[in-house]
């Protein structure tokens, strides 16, 4: 069984949330907080007793669980679902694999590297105000970056790759954010 085999996640809503190895799905589906929906063909896991086919694509078979009241922590996936993926300049939809972190004080003029300081842009805006603040770069943030209390459920932004199981690919054609990378987080 290869190390890259991954098992694609669905809400119970049907829409995709990651992706995550093989072994984890078969967790998820042992301890029955998902369902298979699709399974590769040509694949198994065998016990001395049984024999499982790998799922190729799981769905949950409850709602995800709500946020819980802690504050969240400082992360770059955290800074990107608080800014919706968008650019905090030109306000551009931006991909996570092509997004920035841009620090709005930069940090040789003494800015810090936190919740307040920290904002997704694009590259060619991350590139126009360089080593300035955005008043000297004449640009301007659509919001000031603060440390939100809860955050919204980052969308997930899905494209066909080259090598995906071709199982996964009617979940991924109807999903309303088309033009970036399947990322799996961790």
């Amino acid at each position: 069984m290869g190390a890259q085999m991954e098992t694609l996640i669905l809400t119970a809503a049907w829409e995709p949330v990651g992706r995550v190895g093989w072994e984890r799905a078969m967790t998820l589906w042992l301890a029955g907080r998902a369902e298979v929906v699709e399974v590769y063909e040509d694949r198994r896991v065998r016990t001395v007793s049984v024999h499982f086919e790998v799922p190729s694509v799981l769905r949950f078979v409850r709602g995800l669980r709500p946020q819980t009241k802690r504050r969240p922590s400082f992360s770059r996936a955290n800074v990107y679902a608080r800014d919706e993926g968008r650019c905090q300049y030109c306000g551009r939809r931006v991909p996570r694999h092509d997004a920035t972190f841009d620090h709005v004080v930069p940090r040789g003029r003494g800015g810090k590297t936190g919740w307040d300081n920290i904002v997704i842009a694009c590259l060619p805006c991350n590139r126009v105000k360089a080593c300035r603040t955005p008043d000297e770069a004449g640009m301007a943030l659509l919001a000031a970056p603060r440390r939100p209390h809860v955050l919204p459920r980052a969308p997930m932004m899905v494209t066909w790759e080259k090598g995906m199981p071709l199982t996964w690919r009617q979940y991924l054609r109807d999903t309303r954010y088309w033009g970036a990378r399947l990322e799996q987080d961790g």
